[in-house]
């Protein structure tokens, strides 16, 4: 049984995979509440197929790109989990995963870019083949260093239509599609170890200087 949740972006998602195929999967009804929605999404999963948390074998998580805070959040429980439980824990490039689920669902036949919200006016974006392999990322850009005409999965395209006019689903990642990700090895398999790009919002004042 293994447990996959993903909080690269303002929406917490979870799911659960039984080895055959994913069995529950709970989205966030509310954007960033990372910290509040996380574990109750965990145990509805775990509810609707009769688990407890000492039947999970593994844990899968997104590594982001994401912002600071909700990635920390989604990491953090991750590692905690597998260490309490005794499992293994799994990170995934949360674009790979967009990137698999688009390739599967037939939206994108070419190559084609990923790109995802990064705040301030920037996205996230890598670039993959029409297998989804990646080729080349992840990256923060300008949408406008970055605009292409080739499809666009990612809720970047929405936000930036003026860069990425050739826009494709799905918009976010799925942790159902995370699990398919790890359970059929789709994508490089990495540390829960966060994929910030740039350093975080909130930082530490630094000292002040002496007036002489």
């Amino acid at each position: 049984m293994l447990l996959t949740l993903d909080t690269a972006t303002p929406l917490v998602t979870v799911a659960l995979h039984d080895g055959s195929d994913v069995v529950a999967e709970h989205v966030a009804e509310r954007a960033m509440k990372h910290g509040e929605q996380l574990a109750p999404l965990i145990e509805r999963c775990l509810l609707d197929v009769g688990a407890v948390r000492q039947d999970l074998t593994a844990i899968g998580v997104g590594v982001g790109p994401g912002p600071f805070t909700g990635l920390r959040v989604g990491l953090v429980t991750a590692r905690t989990l597998a260490f309490v439980l005794e499992v293994p824990v799994y990170g995934v490039c949360s674009l790979d995963v967009l990137a698999v689920e688009a390739v599967d669902t037939g939206t994108v036949t070419s190559d084609f870019v990923v790109a995802t919200d990064a705040r301030r006016k920037e996205v996230y974006l890598a670039t993959y083949d029409a297998d989804g392999a990646r080729l080349e990322g992840p990256a923060v850009l300008k949408p406008a260093d970055a605009a292409t005409s080739a499809p666009v999965v990612g809720e970047g395209a929405a936000l930036y239509p003026e860069a990425f006019p050739t826009a494709a689903g799905p918009t976010r990642p799925s942790a159902g599609w995370l699990a398919r990700v790890i359970t059929e090895e789709r994508a490089e398999l990495l540390d829960p170890e966060p994929l910030y790009l740039r350093r975080p919002d909130a930082v530490e004042p630094s000292a002040r200087k002496q007036v002489s």
